[in-house]
């Protein structure tokens, strides 16, 4: 039987859990910064000594976070009548007392410009590695969902399909800024775990049953976000979550192809993504041949690892020990697929797709590397680069990128490089300038001293060819071959938002909403 519980006796334990303080501020507070670090790290002993004095709240801590047995009657005082939890198959009755059968974890949204955030909490499989060996794993809040979480724009919409919802996370995040949320998977137990999240976080969304898109056939969505089974490897399903059953990154390619159909016009779609490296291809163009027609793109590779460390990774995330005879047959069966298929490595990333509001609209396709750390959300880097490629697009000509004003961004950097040694320089030589932009994403672009001019004079007051004509008769240059060279340059800095239009800028702000992240 799966696990289940009434709406009424989801309200009830919601309600204990805020009384009880059992939200991510609550469990922060009683824990502290130092063993809620170490918590997060899979060091559960500090937690377990900060909630000796926790009262109901510490008892909730230790049962539902660090997977003890407390006693039935200290369970009650905190969480009332427990014959619907164990009935429902959230917790567990031993001879010892009561202890956690499910993953219960306080989560929540952070808010901003008056908005007080959200409480929710996630229902998911325990995360022990006999747990996460179980083909049907339903997996909690992790690294890669909180990644998708934090990358999702924000802007108030009508309809968000959850792809593959999982315990739910994308879905109660869509329910901030759509009216109307859609969550498919096709593993009954997820949805069962979803459909609990649901109700305990008090959030409304249609939770359906089915592969891929065969639940909401015929229908169309404003934006679809989706952390689909994307591992590659042979044509196999070990875990559910995991494994398409299809073999390489196949699926990806099939999933991207079908999402035009089921996105309005202007509709965008975000998702995680691996796809494969292949010897003698470019991976660039493998991924931008799955594009369909009809849609801007933005793929971002945040990784590259090599097909042993791809296995290693997957092998030790469903809890199998590398050196174990069942997870060195399964790596060799892995790497003997890969070793065929002329692999080289694995690339991960992010996925953005924009269907076109008018057919014909030439697309913009653009498949490149994240520079530097992932430190902050992409949430509002997405949603800025839709709105920089669509002014882009209504500024073709050079002569519109001429009639612009544009404005250097505030957190644009310029760096110089010099070296000493230099036998024909005294002193520092200069071999490099770059203008990048601070925090995450950090583009970067090599810029000379006149183009490094050019940007300094990107206020805001002037249109770019009265910056170009200065810049002419500075340098003794000609204004035609200053164009020239500047325009492609120019797009590139606009596209990455080092540069930005100051007319005819319809961008809504993005907001700076993000995932406060599980407790623990």
């Amino acid at each position: 039987m799966l696990p289940h519980l009434s709406p009424a006796h989801a309200a009830a334990l919601r309600d204990r859990f805020r009384e009880t303080g059992y939200t991510p501020d609550g469990v922060r507070a009683l824990l502290g910064g130092a063993a809620h670090d170490a918590l997060t790290r899979g060091e559960p002993e500090p937690a377990a000594r900060a909630t000796r004095d926790g009262g109901e709240l510490g008892t909730l801590v230790r049962m539902l976070l660090l997977e003890g047995t407390e006693p039935e009657a200290a369970v009650t005082a905190a969480l009332g009548d427990v014959g619907p939890l164990v009935d429902g198959g959230l917790l567990h009755r031993t001879p010892d007392g009561l202890r956690a059968a499910l993953d219960i974890r306080p989560y929540g949204e952070s808010g901003g410009d008056g908005d007080d955030g959200a409480d929710w909490w996630v229902v998911s499989d325990l995360d022990t590695p006999a747990a996460r060996q179980d083909r049907d794993h339903v997996t909690g809040v992790g690294g890669a969902s909180l990644s998708l979480a934090a990358a999702m724009v924000r802007r108030p919409t009508g309809s968000v399909l959850d792809l593959g919802t999982g315990c739910g996370v994308q879905a109660l995040h869509a329910s901030r800024h759509a009216q109307r949320v859609v969550g498919t998977d096709l593993a009954p137990r997820a949805l069962a775990l979803a459909r609990m999240s649901c109700l305990l976080s008090d959030v409304e969304v249609d939770l359906r049953e089915g592969p891929w898109f065969a639940p909401v056939a015929g229908e169309r969505f404003d934006q679809i976000v989706s952390n689909p089974p994307f591992v590659p490897g042979p044509a196999r399903v070990d875990y559910v979550y995991r494994d398409s059953g299809q073999a390489g990154d196949t699926a990806l390619a099939a999933l991207l192809a079908d999402l035009p159909g089921l996105l309005n016009p202007g509709g965008i779609a975000q998702m995680l993504g691996s796809w494969l490296h292949v010897r003698g291809q470019d991976w660039p163009d493998r991924v931008r041949s799955w594009i369909p027609p009809g849609c801007d793109a933005w793929v971002l590779q945040r990784e590259t690892v090599d097909p042993a460390m791809h296995v290693g990774t997957w092998q030790r995330d469903a809890g199998l020990l590398p050196s174990s005879p069942q997870a060195r047959a399964q790596a060799a069966t892995w790497l003997d697929w890969m070793e065929s298929e002329d692999v080289e490595g694995v690339g991960f990333g992010f996925l953005l797709l924009r269907r076109h509001s008018t057919p014909g609209t030439e697309a913009t396709i653009v498949v490149e590397d994240l520079p530097g750390e992932l430190t902050d959300g992409l949430g509002p880097e997405m949603a800025g680069w839709l709105d920089r490629t669509a002014w882009l697009r209504a500024n073709p000509r050079d002569d519109d990128l001429l009639a612009a004003r544009l404005r250097l961004a505030p957190e644009a950097l310029l760096e110089r490089a010099s070296v000493a040694n230099d036998p024909d320089v005294d002193g520092w030589a200069a071999i490099r300038t770059t203008v990048r932009r601070w925090g995450t994403p950090s583009w970067e672009h090599d810029v000379d001293d006149v183009a490094a001019s050019l940007l300094a004079g990107c206020r805001g007051d002037l249109p770019l060819s009265e910056l170009v004509a200065l810049l002419s008769y500075a340098h003794d240059l000609p204004e035609d071959a200053l164009v020239g060279a500047m325009a492609p340059a120019v797009r590139e800095l606009v596209r990455h938002g080092l540069l930005l239009p100051v007319d005819g800028w319809d961008a809504a702000t993005p907001g700076g909403l993000g995932a406060t992240g599980p407790v623990g």
